[in-house]
């Protein structure tokens, strides 16, 4: 039934929005004698959702987008301590070390002699292929894929440049809006497994799928059962 299974990377296979989380947190406190949090909150989402053009995903984008944020706020009147102290955050985030989710490599691992595995991730080139490095799994991998953006038209290029049929390709991750619905919408398959806090970039409006190619999962750990389910359809 299926042939290749594509992985997205950020909060499937490694955490990652956690740290952008606690990130803003410091900037909610930086700026709470300016504006409550819900304020700041959506001046950010709004600045960084403009800036996705220029910036594109990832870290640098999303402290430019904080540094706009704070003297967009303040007026102008935030110290210039504060931007270096935002600046340094975003060293701080660069640094980070990279945590695999829980039963990630095992399950890769029991994937690998029945299935094409792919990891196709989206932001800055440079760091996303630290985070492979750093996470041991490349071996795992045939084909690595690191795009500026996911959508429709960068999954059909994907699949023209490794001759991918939609129809034997899931696409495994933990956002709609990038990982599930341009794949449902090209007639590929797709696993949606939630990650405990979403990107305010990722969010979109809660949306039904009447699709017989998507499935819902609680952990990465249930994957393989999927699959053995499915095949004996």
């Amino acid at each position: 039934m299926f042939e290749t299974i594509a992985f997205d990377g950020d909060d499937t296979l490694w955490h990652n929005e956690i740290i952008f989380q606690d990130t803003q947190a410091l900037l909610y406190k930086m700026l709470k004698p300016y504006a409550d949090e819900e304020v700041i909150l959506q001046e950010l989402s709004k600045i960084e959702r403009s800036n996705l053009p220029l910036f594109g995903y990832g870290i640098t984008g999303f402290i430019l987008s904080m540094i706009e944020t704070a003297l967009e706020i303040s007026g102008g009147q935030i110290p210039q301590a504060k931007i270096q102290d935002i600046i340094n955050s975003g060293k701080e985030m660069l640094e980070a070390p990279l945590e695999l989710l829980p039963d990630v490599r095992s399950t890769l691992e029991e994937l690998i002699d029945s299935y094409n595995l792919l990891l196709i991730s989206k932001g800055d080139l440079m760091h996303q292929m630290n985070k492979v490095e750093l996470s041991g799994l490349a071996e795992l991998f045939s084909i690595i894929e690191i795009v500026p953006e996911k959508n429709k038209h960068t999954y059909k290029k994907i699949f023209h440049k490794h001759e991918i049929m939609p129809s034997s390709f899931m696409m495994v991750g933990n956002s709609m809006r990038s990982d599930i619905l341009p794949i449902l919408e090209i007639g590929g398959s797709a696993v949606y497994i939630p990650y405990h806090v979403t990107s305010h970039v990722e969010t979109i409006a809660n949306e039904d799928i009447p699709s017989d190619r998507f499935w819902q999962l609680e952990s990465f750990q249930e994957l393989p059962q999927l699959l053995s389910l499915l095949h004996q359809v």
